[in-house]
């Protein structure tokens, strides 16, 4: 999922896509550590993913606060 999919969505939306990358994650270490785990790499999209969701909606609380613009530039 791109930066821009993410900020389409709402902060609701955004909050369960983390919880349910979080609980594919916590799936995916248990395949990990049983050796039965076909896409590693998978694991560090979701990480990256929950990063960048977590950004934005840190972002969007901080414009709330103080009306700041992160645009990107």
């Amino acid at each position: 999922m791109k930066v821009n999919e993410i900020r389409n969505l709402t902060t609701e939306e955004i909050i369960k896509k983390i919880e349910e990358s979080k609980e594919e994650l916590f799936n995916l270490r248990f395949k990990q550590a049983n050796g039965s785990l076909e896409k590693p790499h998978r694991i560090n999209e979701l990480r990256k993913l929950i990063a960048r969701a977590k950004t934005i909606i840190r972002e969007r609380e901080l414009k709330k606060d103080w009306g700041v613009n992160f645009n990107g530039k």
